[in-house]
């Protein structure tokens, strides 16, 4: 059933046509006329997970355990190769209960980049703690990744029904595990109350995967038509103000600005607005399955190169002053953070 789901899922992203709002286009920048940088200054490397990666961008977790996730996985784990940034896998879940076959889909990564690159293992938050240790052992992880969906879940027929203990399940996994644990959503963003929650769990790295990107309630009812969902697309807390909410909380915590990140300016002004380090999953996967590796390796090489532009038209010559830049608020992004 989960290697059907998943198949489906990847098609019915291509079928998508919703597009939320991130808000990240409430975002002003302020342009710099005297940068005092030459453009070959400008530094885009960051330690993460203890590595020295080369851009503040991770493939976020897309699929695994089913026969074109293979190709999949191996494809974008030689771009996180060629570029030298972290890669995270799909939910392990179905690996965990197949057979090893199903397990090559997620092992072909760390292959792939080596002991040098950042590979993140993926499960549910509701995941034993036995099951998140084989997870990083399957793929030599450097971090765990845990998911947390009950808008998905909810949405699909087969999907989980309750969610009591899920944070204290996260508690028992940051204190029992050696890797640092990520605490993700997948698309529909992580509010400063359940930040403060996280926190308080011992958490240290969110992925607030905000809405504006890939939405998995209108992917879940192309699947089926019992029910209109439609009515339910927008919901979630927009990518700008979740990163927004999030950083409010702590400025120690590390955090993972993604959720419709798609070109260089979404890149910036998520890393201006807090973010830390930067996950992008929807729109590699589109560019991948529209034309493979050279389609992806182009768009990240024009992308990057793009932001590079941007980092200098703001004076800004490495990711910390990036991090600090100055920004101001428009629109309704403005009128929600007001009111945080």
């Amino acid at each position: 059933m989960r290697k059907i789901r998943k198949r489906e899922h990847i098609e019915n992203y291509l079928r998508a046509t919703y597009k939320g709002d991130t808000l990240l286009g409430d975002v002003f920048l302020e342009h710099n006329a005297l940068p005092d940088l030459s453009f070959d200054e400008i530094d885009t490397k960051v330690t993460f997970l203890g590595k020295t990666v080369n851009y503040p961008i991770i493939i976020n977790a897309m699929t695994g355990g089913i026969d074109l996730s293979w190709e999949i996985n191996h494809e974008l784990a030689q771009v996180a190769k060629t570029f030298n940034i972290p890669m995270a896998v799909g939910s392990q879940t179905i690996a965990l209960c197949e057979d090893e076959e199903c397990k090559k889909s997620f092992k072909v990564v760390r292959e792939t980049v080596g002991q040098d690159g950042v590979v993140i293992a993926n499960l549910n938050a509701q995941a034993s703690l036995e099951d998140v240790n084989k997870a990083i052992e399957m793929i030599d992880a450097d971090a765990i990744q845990l998911h947390l969906n009950p808008a998905h879940e909810m949405v699909m027929l087969e999907g989980d029904r309750d969610f009591r203990g899920v944070l204290k399940n996260i508690e028992n996994i940051v204190k029992n595990v050696e890797k640092p644990v990520i605490v993700k959503e997948i698309g529909f963003g992580i509010s400063k109350e359940v930040a403060k929650k996280l926190i308080d769990a011992g958490v240290r790295y969110i992925d607030v995967s905000g809405a504006g990107g890939t939405n998995f309630i209108e992917i879940e009812n192309l699947r089926y038509n019992s029910i209109d969902l439609s009515d339910m697309y927008s919901w979630g807390i927009p990518t700008a103000l979740s990163i927004i909410e999030c950083r409010q909380v702590s400025r120690e915590i590390y955090l993972i600005a993604s959720g419709g990140i798609r070109t260089c300016m979404d890149i910036v002004k998520a890393l201006a607005l807090g973010g830390d380090m930067v996950g992008i999953s929807g729109e590699i996967l589109s560019y991948l399955l529209h034309g493979g590796y050279e389609n992806v390796k182009e768009y990240l090489e024009t992308t990057l190169y793009k932001m590079k532009i941007l980092m200098l038209l703001m004076g800004k010559r490495n990711i910390e002053e990036l991090k600090n830049s100055s920004y101001k608020l428009t629109g309704k992004l403005k009128e929600l953070a007001e009111q945080i």
